[in-house]
């Protein structure tokens, strides 16, 4: 990919993030040994929008999408998974309620 390692996205400007998005799937297209027209075709998008995707240039989400299933990375769709956090107040009255012992009496059923 690149030699340069960010830490701070934040820091970066729309053309630099769609330019290190676009050196990711170039990468990953030459380390698969693939042509520009071959992943296209794969994808199902024309060459010149890869081109352009490759560049840093604005591509539709679906057609990055479908890049990205053709080289078998969407393993980076992991980053947008979101996960419910429980704040620590709500985990406490959580822990609160449990049973701590147990009553000793059998249940009848």
């Amino acid at each position: 990919m690149t030699d340069l390692s960010y830490s701070n996205w934040d820091s970066m400007n729309d053309k630099a993030l769609a330019e290190h998005i676009g050196a990711f799937v170039k990468h990953h297209r030459l380390e698969q040994n693939k042509t520009q027209e071959v992943l296209a075709s794969t994808a199902g998008i024309s060459r010149s929008t890869l081109s352009l995707l490759e560049r840093g240039e604005t591509v539709t989400l679906a057609s990055l999408i479908q890049v990205l299933r053709a080289l078998d990375v969407l393993y980076v769709m992991e980053a947008f998974q979101v996960q419910q956090v429980v704040s620590p107040l709500a985990l406490a009255k959580l822990e609160r309620n449990k049973r701590k012992r147990a009553s000793g009496k059998k249940d009848k059923q």
